[in-house]
């Protein structure tokens, strides 16, 4: 998963706690890389707790749970289902909408582009499954 506002991929990261952030936003589980971190107030995007106004959110399995108090709800939001991060300034996009989108490659493509330049496959990606 990318950086929510930049589109920069998390690496393999060194031992110890990862510099990434998470969060949620706009219903989403969001990741905030080191960089984003210092340059804008990305505290100020993220959903908040209902119950203790909290940032420190995450979504899994379909809820939303607040790791200060527990709170568990689902997200509120489900217009926002539909939606993806576009990786450029952080709004939120449909999935089939954007045509800038549209020619960016997936983390699957990216890969199989990867793996086709270190297999010496220049003419065509290779397939994976």
């Amino acid at each position: 998963m990318p950086c929510y506002n930049c589109g920069m991929r998390q690496v393999d990261p060194d031992r110890g706690e990862s510099p990434w952030k998470r969060g949620v936003r706009a219903g989403h589980q969001v990741l905030i890389c080191p960089a984003c971190q210092a340059a804008v107030n990305w505290m100020s995007e993220l959903d908040r707790c209902p119950a203790c106004e909290s940032a420190h959110m995450v979504r899994r399995l379909g809820e939303v749970e607040c790791r200060d108090c527990g709170y568990v709800r689902e997200p509120a939001d489900t217009e926002a289902a539909d939606l993806v991060p576009d990786g450029k300034n952080g709004d939120f996009i449909g999935t089939d909408a954007d045509p800038d989108v549209a020619g960016t490659p997936t983390l699957a493509e990216e890969v199989e582009l990867a793996l086709a330049r270190v297999l010496g496959r220049a003419g065509r990606p290779a397939r994976i499954g």
